[in-house]
């Protein structure tokens, strides 16, 4: 359960929530021709949560940058406490009390907590780094916002959950008043997300201002006080958030009525497509993760796969994409043995896959959107000739994918993948791996980091491959997800299958209630 902030700020009774803590005037920011910001205007409160809403590539996290001096406004004016600034970079935003906690996190892995807390900034007794000193703060910091981490972790060691509290830690080490936000859920479990949501709390309640950038409804209605809606870098409205529905938000986010509810047509399953048997796996630290699994998936049938983070859903399509050695069981596609397969024969084989780290799995960064789309397709006859790539086929196929996936910027073929926002990004993915048309799609956590028009957007394609008789695992943690998209639920827990419930008659409790270890016949 969400935690709405309240209207009174409980630990700080002092603080006057109409007094403006930030002012973004007519804000404009040009990249070349394009225009990513277009005169926007943003005003911020001390302690209140304002939400910025918009779709992928919107101008959201642009505008951010701007306030963080990541980017230099093309024109416009920011004023912090009532005086006009010029923040030049992020030691400048942070001198003002800014602090960015951005969508894919800046932390050395094998560092600790307290080492990446205090990097850059290290306390000093003499000539040798005070970390007890540092310590000490970092651990008051903590427990005066619920953030609870060890200070003595590995960065490598803990959850994403985890990770996100470090990075909170960092900007109020530095001193932050005002912190942004940037998609903090997209990567969090329901219960991480409901922790945060507390820690926001707690963080208003001591007259901090938080800027929240998503596109998660739910969290804005449940968490923000006022939003701010941007459409194609454009001002919308600003709202006040117990006074708009979902509907409504949704509506001015995408410039149209959006579609929630999945519409399927009822199809007969036809013959088992992948078929996994008693597959037995182990995790990094060598502690069993996959504990004798046993799952089929048929032609014209999606099956959501659910359960809690960490129960070996991310290990079993490792598995079945050949990114990682199961030590014992059977897996085949179509009657194929793909057992500890290679990537490319598995997907020879006839697997295309979503997966679940779009940037370390699914594109190269470094590659244009034009060639991430043609990735395992690069050197047939359509894209090729004797090794030399045909340069107008790939540009002809990347501009039929950009137009019917919704790909923005458009005519983005030849920027690179890191140049886009996460959501088109994952738009990427999504176009090449559905037109690459295979007998099974393995989906992972599709829609992570989308907005609604474009959830729709690729619901309605992942029910297009079953309609068109294909194969689709669908592994997610949204519940809403699972429970609207699949014909078959099989629930995971402690790396096995321990319950199975048709899709039109699924229970949030009774999933719940499985997903947590109960018995189908306890339920």
């Amino acid at each position: 359960m969400l935690c709405r902030k309240e209207t009174t700020v409980g630990n700080a009774s002092n603080v006057d929530m109409n007094e403006v803590a930030i002012q973004m005037k007519n804000i404009v920011k040009k990249f070349g021709n394009f225009v990513a910001n277009d005169h926007i205007n943003l005003t911020i409160h001390k302690g209140e949560v304002h939400a910025i809403l918009g779709e992928n590539g919107a101008g959201k996290s642009t505008l951010m940058n701007v306030l963080y001096g990541i980017y230099q406004p093309t024109s416009g004016s920011i004023e912090i406490d009532g005086k006009e600034v010029v923040i030049e970079g992020p030691e400048k935003a942070i001198e003002l009390g800014i602090g960015m906690v951005h969508q894919h996190f800046m932390l050395v892995q094998p560092f600790t907590v307290t080492e990446n807390i205090i990097l850059g900034d290290e306390p000093r007794k003499g000539l040798v780094v005070d970390k007890e000193s540092a310590k000490k703060k970092i651990m008051e910091l903590s427990e005066k916002y619920g953030l609870m981490v060890d200070p003595d972790a590995k960065i490598e060691d803990i959850s994403v959950g985890m990770q996100q509290r470090v990075e909170i830690l960092k900007v109020l080490y530095r001193g932050a008043k005002h912190l942004i936000l940037d998609e903090p859920t997209s990567s969090l479990t329901p219960q991480e997300i409901s922790e945060l949501m507390e820690i926001i709390k707690n963080l208003t309640n001591d007259g901090k201002s938080v800027i929240l950038i998503t596109h998660k409804l739910k969290e804005i209605t449940e968490a923000a006080d006022f939003c701010t809606i941007i459409r194609q870098g454009k001002y919308i409205d600003t709202v006040k958030v117990d006074e708009v529905d979902e509907n409504a938000l949704a509506s001015m986010m995408v410039g149209r009525n959006v579609e929630f509810k999945v519409e399927k047509k009822d199809i007969k399953p036809g013959k088992v497509a992948l078929d996994v048997k008693n597959l037995h796996a182990k995790d990094y630290r060598g502690v069993e993760i996959l504990n004798g699994l046993n799952l089929q998936v048929r032609e014209g049938e999606i099956v959501g796969l659910a359960g809690v983070d960490g129960n070996g859903q991310s290990e079993l399509v490792e598995i079945l994409t050949g990114l990682m050695k199961a030590e014992s069981g059977e897996i085949t596609i179509e009657g194929v043995d793909i057992f500890n397969k290679s990537p490319k024969e598995i997907f020879d084989t006839g697997v295309s896959s979503i997966p679940e780290d779009r940037q370390k799995h699914g594109l190269v960064m470094d590659y244009t959107v034009s060639e991430n789309l043609i990735l395992q397709n690069f050197g047939t006859e359509k894209f090729s000739k004797h090794g030399i790539l045909k340069k107008s086929a790939m540009k002809k196929f990347a501009d039929e994918m950009i137009e019917k996936f919704d790909i923005r910027p458009r005519g983005c073929e030849t920027r690179l993948a890191k140049q886009l926002s996460g959501g088109n990004q994952q738009k990427v993915i999504i176009a090449r791996e559905v037109t690459n048309d295979k007998e099974l799609l393995i989906a992972m956590n599709p829609t992570r980091g989308l907005d609604v028009g474009a959830i729709e957007f690729v619901h309605k394609y992942l029910v297009e491959q079953r309609n068109k008789g294909r194969a689709v695992l669908l592994v997610s943690f949204e519940l809403d997800e699972i429970m609207s998209l699949s014909d078959q639920i099989q629930v995971i827990f402690e790396g096995q299958i321990t319950g199975s419930v048709k899709g039109s008659e699924a229970d949030e409790n009774e999933l719940g209630f499985l997903m947590a270890g109960g018995k189908k016949d306890e339920a």
